[in-house]
């Protein structure tokens, strides 16, 4: 990776980060209001972590730091295409809610089902959260994508406020669904910053944090090291395996196909002690997705000091971000070109200089993260503008 290529890297998207004053800003209220969070289920199952899943929890830990106390309502079901009972649940977890009571839904239980959703906004203070647009979820039936992303478009259109969580988001969603700008809000995901990771040998041990999906494009990765199977390195995938099985299978397959199998492991899901462990021993964050929102596992990789090479797409170049001098901590490249993945990981391994500055901007990029108080922060003001009256649509 030659110095033209870590400038071609180089983002124009610059967030803007928090004055000290701003980052502790924000005074506790003797009182807290109530909001109710209807979430999927789930969402607490250490089997099937997401990044939608720890946002949502997160949320119900910080919110009352900002005058909410959040009641959480789980809705079991297959979701976005729940099955009877499911949507029998979701309605009467609705109807029963107080008139006037504030309510923020997660995208993936509400999109799908306007039918359900859309008669109580004459009702309830609404508020969705969307994690991921669901017409952006890879390998669906066009068809079916195409009828998701109507759905999500009336439910959109018919609440107070949509929050996203990140700028390009919110874009998206305004432009692509045709909402009012100023009735979509982002509130990007915080990151805890942990002890800076020592590492393997510096270069050698990657790492991918993400649900074996297609959306994550693992195969994309496979193809890229076995492109450059004469460098030392080994690889870890940890994230859950049961989204879709066929693909995990094929996966598998790709993996034995290349002769791989002794240096790219798929290790499930790992949370706690387990997940830090495997950032510890982290050199490279790899992410290869086709659509992220945000991308929570880059800015986990950040606060650990470990720079990322990503597929350049959504809201990835945001959270990838800059140093506060400017420094880029991770190269991006196209989600469908294996071979720049490539070439990248052999400039990696071969170019010292390279992997320093970009391990500096990662450290100093790491100091810079916002935390989770100011997710939280974010979401109150949202839920502390909506319509007095109910029924306003978006």
């Amino acid at each position: 990776m030659t110095g033209a290529a870590v400038r071609r890297a180089r983002l124009s998207y610059v967030p803007a980060q928090p004055t000290a004053a701003e980052q502790h800003a924000g005074i506790i209220p003797m009182s807290l209001r109530t909001v109710h969070f209807v979430m999927p289920a789930g969402v607490d199952d250490p089997a099937a972590p997401s990044g939608g899943n720890a946002y949502d929890r997160r949320l119900c830990l910080d919110l009352p730091g900002f005058g909410w106390q959040v009641t959480r309502h789980i809705a079991a079901g297959a979701w976005p295409r729940p099955d009877r009972t499911a949507r029998e649940a979701l309605a009467r977890t609705l109807r029963e809610l107080p008139d006037d009571a504030i309510v923020l839904l997660d995208g993936l239980v509400a999109c799908g089902v306007p039918e359900i959703v859309t008669p109580e906004s004459g009702r309830l203070r609404l508020a969705v959260l969307v994690h991921l647009p669901l017409g952006d979820e890879t390998g669906r039936d066009p068809r079916a994508a195409a009828d998701l992303d109507a759905r999500e478009r009336a439910v959109l259109r018919a609440v107070p406020a949509v929050v996203a969580t990140s700028d390009w988001a919110v874009r998206r969603l305004v432009s692509h669904h045709g909402l009012a700008p100023d009735r979509v809000h982002a509130a990007p995901p915080g990151a805890d910053i942990a002890p800076l990771a020592p590492g393997t040998d510096g270069v050698s041990r990657l790492l991918c944090v993400a649900a074996v999906t297609p959306r994550k494009g693992q195969h994309r990765l496979v193809e890229a090291l076995a492109a450059v199977r004469d460098l030392p390195w080994t690889c870890e995938c940890v994230g859950g395996l049961v989204h879709d099985p066929a693909y995990v299978a094929q996966l598998r397959e790709l993996i034995a196909r290349h002769g791989l199998t002794d240096r790219l492991h798929l290790t499930g899901p790992r949370s706690g002690a387990g997940l830090d462990a495997a950032y510890a021993a982290a050199d490279l964050m790899v992410l290869t997705s086709y659509a992220e929102t945000y991308g929570m596992a880059v800015t986990e990789a950040l606060a650990r000091g470990i720079p990322v090479l990503a597929t350049d797409v959504g809201g990835v170049p945001e959270a990838v971000g800059r140093a506060p001098d400017g420094g880029v901590p991770g190269i991006l490249v196209p989600p469908e070109d294996p071979g720049a993945l490539a070439a990248e990981l052999r400039g990696w391994f071969g170019e010292p200089d390279v992997r320093r500055r970009l391990k500096a901007a990662a450290r100093a990029r790491r100091a810079a993260l916002d935390g989770w108080a100011a997710t939280a922060r974010s979401l109150a003001a949202v839920l502390g503008r909506l319509p007095e009256t109910p029924g306003r649509a978006a």
